[in-house]
């Protein structure tokens, strides 16, 4: 789970340096996708049973991969460079495979 909320303080240092338009728009989706996957776990965790926690693990699976995408417009866009884009793929592989074992110890 720690991995999970650096995941999203790495985010938000990645993108204070995308430029000021996109604020609003990529910036933000970037993030609130970032804070979304443990938002979601640690709602889940907090339901009465194993079947609503794993309702809340697939919403995170799914904010993961739309943090994905945006990372790729991203990238796509030259507001990251190919280092960042290979560290942030890393990141986010391992956070995958840490979804899809809790998810396959569940059902």
């Amino acid at each position: 789970m720690e991995k999970i909320y650096r995941n999203g303080n790495n985010i938000y240092t990645l993108t204070c340096n995308f430029p000021k338009e996109e604020l609003y728009a990529l910036t933000n989706q970037i993030r609130r996708s970032a804070v979304s996957v443990p938002s979601n776990i640690a709602e889940g965790a907090g339901r009465k049973s194993s079947k609503e926690l794993l309702q809340f693990l697939y919403f995170a699976t799914g904010s993961l991969s739309e943090l994905e995408t945006q990372l790729i417009i991203a990238y796509n866009l030259k507001y990251l460079n190919e280092g960042q884009k290979r560290d942030i793929e890393a990141i986010l592989s391992s956070i995958f495979r840490m979804l899809s074992g809790l998810i396959q110890s569940l059902k």
